[in-house]
């Protein structure tokens, strides 16, 4: 991406922070990974991969109810329950709770964990974005909300300090 590219992203992103990031990474011809990097710095971390991508999701099984979300270019598909604790085995990271989401993920293939904080729909959200080697968006988990439509308080709390162990 040239250095002008780049600068118009980010003054995109400055402008439209809650911005739908694989709709504006078709739209600019660029990976969902540079869209979040264009965000400004104060709404993003990023950190790890598939060195931390067994403990991210072992951390993140232990917040409750969340919102796991997987966009392609087909669909947007979400599930909101707590996540499978998962572990090791064949070559994958496996949900292995027999209802609710399950199956197995690459975890190899996590290029880099990123924490987002920032508007959405005139809400503040707050998601984990696992990042493959690609560029692209493996899945994000996104911090619940409780009965008022806010944030969870102790979720968030936990987001932040998985964001400064991760992303440091």
């Amino acid at each position: 991406m040239s250095n002008a590219d780049l600068a118009a992203l980010k003054a995109h992103m400055a402008e439209n922070p809650g911005a739908v990031i694989e709709t504006v990474a078709h739209e600019r011809g660029v990976t969902p990974r540079a869209v979040i990097e264009a965000l400004p710095a104060e709404m993003v971390k990023i950190g790890g991969g598939a060195d931390a991508f067994v403990s991210a999701m072992q951390d993140i099984a232990e917040w409750g109810e969340v919102t796991l979300i997987v966009h392609t270019d087909d669909g947007i598909f979400e599930t909101t329950a707590p996540l499978s604790p998962g572990k090791l085995g064949h070559g994958y990271y496996n949900l292995t709770e027999p209802k609710g989401l399950h199956g197995h993920l690459r975890h190899e293939r996590c290029g880099g964990i990123a924490f987002v904080e920032r508007p959405f729909m005139g809400k503040s959200s707050a998601f984990v974005a696992f990042l493959n080697v690609d560029g692209g968006v493996m899945f994000k988990v996104f911090v619940g909300r409780d009965e008022a439509r806010a944030l969870k308080s102790d979720q968030l709390a936990r987001f932040r300090a998985l964001a400064a162990k991760i992303a440091a």
